[in-house]
């Protein structure tokens, strides 16, 4: 059995540095926009591109000779050209469908069948997001999400 102080410790440390890995995050999805827009003034090298986002959004900087861009497979071969930051967004999304359960109760009958109805029995016969909000009642909201990393209080 695990001692008490050990998973207590394990729980506290759950979100740590959870700032910084949604950071990176937001550094790869820029870069990989603007990198795909038709006109970007630091658009000449692909290294200028990323100096320029990470000046922006980081705060760690890696030394001068990373080459780091020239190996991010995901959006030259891995078909997200332009579309990287949809790992963001199923974050929100997720944490924020997902809110809904643990505002209502987790097996809440009326919210699961909501989720049945509105989201998983329509699939791509809608737009995601009109399935969205037909389940939730609103647009999407980042909270959630920020809750769920800790870096926004409990309601």
């Amino acid at each position: 059995k695990m001692p008490r102080a050990l998973f207590d410790k394990l729980v506290a440390s759950k979100n740590f540095e959870a700032g910084m890995a949604n950071v990176r995050q937001i550094e790869f999805a820029l870069f990989d926009m603007l990198l795909h827009m038709d006109e970007h003034p630091h658009k000449d090298t692909v290294e200028k591109l990323i100096r320029e986002v990470r000046k922006e959004v980081s705060f760690v900087f890696p030394p001068q000779y990373n080459r780091f861009a020239n190996s991010f497979s995901h959006i030259f071969a891995g078909g997200y050209a332009a579309g990287y930051y949809s790992y963001k967004w199923a974050e929100v999304l997720s944490a924020d469908a997902f809110s809904l359960f643990e505002e209502k109760g987790i097996f809440n009958p009326e919210v699961g069948t909501k989720w049945l109805d509105e989201v998983l029995s329509r699939g791509g016969s809608r737009p995601a997001i009109e399935s969205f909000v037909a389940f939730r009642g609103r647009e999407p909201s980042v909270d959630a999400l920020l809750r769920q990393y800790g870096l926004l209080e409990e309601k």
